[in-house]
């Protein structure tokens, strides 16, 4: 398998995404590296996949499930199991970047609003 990044697109979850690795006939797995702006609260939501996220840059305050709210950083990760409710603040003075592992693949059709 061969490709280019999808260009960053901004998302009605808040944030901007570029999708790095999702192919179809790869189903297994996808990699999106994704951006919150600073004081932006991502939409709150569901997958109907396996999510790890690795914070690269930037502070955040995340939420997932009933757990309080815990501090993200650099070298970070979560994880996130499916059906999880979840959401990530941007806390810092400038942007919050992290990668998004889906296992298996992130599609739309994963994806539930909970707001």
């Amino acid at each position: 398998m061969t490709g280019k990044a999808k260009p960053e697109q901004w998302t009605s979850e808040r944030c901007y995404i570029t999708e790095l690795i999702n192919d179809p006939q790869w189903s297994e797995v996808s990699l999106a590296r994704c951006r919150v702006e600073p004081g932006v609260t991502t939409q709150l939501h569901a997958l109907s996949v396996h999510e790890v996220y690795v914070i690269e840059k930037g502070n955040g305050l995340m939420s997932v499930g009933d757990s309080a709210p815990f501090t993200i950083g650099p070298g970070d990760t979560v994880t996130i199991s499916k059906h999880v409710p979840q959401r990530v603040q941007n806390t810092g003075d400038g942007d919050l970047v992290f990668l998004c592992v889906c296992t298996p693949r992130f599609s739309p059709k994963c994806y539930t609003s909970l707001e």
